[in-house]
């Protein structure tokens, strides 16, 4: 396939990489109270693991994304990594300094255990009867993969939206083995607001005549419909205003002559056949008992709940340096709720970095190329490297 890729794209990356299936063994005890007895991480790294493992860095996926966090897939010349623009040779989380690993979360639907997999008791897809996770089952399955590499410290635990969530996570759950903690378009917690999203979003799923009860898979169907639906109220989310307005406006599809409407349901606007095709090429490769549980995870996650909502409790023993990043147009996570975080952590004098970037993209900038954003990720990434005295390995 590397053939077909132009070499400049592959010499500004990580190149052509491929999955790596890690089977574990020891079961996993979950929040729920359930137990996975074995399960099947999938990841990718890219850069060299150096000598005492000081090197390492942890990149954590948000709802639809995956371990194939950059480089240029060895199955598909097309499929780029989603943070390709973030991690590699020579960009703000440099692989030739860094090595970095990126794992496709438990429940998920691209190589790891998840719905879709066999359940070994029965020998058919779990479907509806795979258990319900939360953010910190993640990390602990996360830990058994830096153990696999003999990471004791990670250099750095980051992400975006709901990886920032997992990073954060790390920096509670794990405070012995996170130096630095990168949190990006994130938040501490779901406001009501979000979770009414989300369960807008998973009704829509679970009330297609095509879901089964989350056992689709025996019928050999998949509730498209609904998750076409799912991810049209997520793709909104994800942007904002003014960027929706910029790139479509209030213009029409295919505008008669005249400029009439056509005074029916069909595609009238831009914007409307926009979130038609993002829905339908999101339900031809996601699946929806991934999508139900990957967002449920997202309202539970709240570390204050059991400090009786004091964040500064939850962040007490928290000894990661951090990075926090919030964008301006980003009302599905705004600067508020990375300011929360900032001030928790102030409170608790811990060592924190707080960029507020003035990005029209939304939700989405944390995806983007922003030279402001990645100058500031770029800048901590290098003080990272003189902290740990680490060295270039290529």
């Amino acid at each position: 396939m590397a053939e077909s890729i132009p070499e400049k794209k592959l010499s500004e990356s990580v190149g052509v990489v491929s999955p790596v299936y890690l089977d574990f063994q020891e079961p996993l005890p979950l929040a729920s109270g359930q137990v996975l007895e074995n399960y099947t991480l999938a990841i990718e790294t890219y850069g060299t693991l150096n000598a005492d493992a000081s090197n390492a860095v942890l990149v954590c996926h948000a709802l639809n994304a995956s371990h194939h966090v950059a480089g240029v897939s060895a199955s598909d010349p097309n499929d780029i990594g989603w943070w390709d623009n973030m991690v590699g040779p020579g960009k703000p989380v440099d692989t030739n300094v860094f090595f970095v690993i990126g794992i496709n979360n438990l429940g998920s639907c691209f190589g790891s255990s998840g719905p879709a997999s066999i359940n070994p008791q029965t020998g058919r897809p779990w479907g509806a009867a795979f258990p319900v996770l939360t953010v910190e089952d993640w990390v602990r399955a996360q830990a058994r993969v830096a153990d696999h590499f003999g990471i004791k410290r990670f250099a750095a635990v980051m992400g975006g939206s709901l990886g920032g969530m997992q990073a954060l996570s790390w920096a509670i759950q794990c405070p012995e083995r996170v130096a630095h903690c990168v949190v990006i378009a994130s938040t501490c917690s779901l406001s009501a607001q979000n979770i009414a999203f989300n369960e807008v979003a998973r009704r829509a799923i679970i009330t297609d005549p095509e879901f089964y009860g989350g056992d689709y898979y025996a019928h050999n169907t998949v509730p498209k419909r609904g998750l076409s639906v799912a991810r049209m109220i997520g793709h909104i989310t994800y942007l904002s205003d003014d960027d929706m307005a910029e790139k479509f406006g209030r213009a029409q599809r295919n505008p008669t002559e005249d400029g009439r409407f056509r005074y029916g349901y069909d595609v009238e606007f831009e914007v409307e056949s926009y979130l038609r095709y993002q829905g339908e090429k999101f339900s031809g490769y996601f699946d929806a008992n991934t999508y139900l549980l990957i967002t449920r995870a997202l309202d539970y996650f709240d570390p204050a709940r059991r400090h009786g909502g004091d964040l500064s409790k939850a962040l007490a023993n928290v000894q990661a340096d951090f990075l926090t990043v919030s964008f301006t147009t980003d009302w599905r996570f705004p600067p508020e709720r990375s300011r929360e975080l900032v001030r928790a952590l102030l409170k608790n004098q811990s060592k924190v970095t707080y960029a507020e970037i003035d990005a029209p993209h939304g939700h989405d900038a944390f995806l983007l190329t922003d030279p402001r954003y990645h100058a500031v990720v770029r800048a901590y990434y290098e003080r990272i490297v003189r902290a740990l005295d680490l060295e270039v390995t290529a």
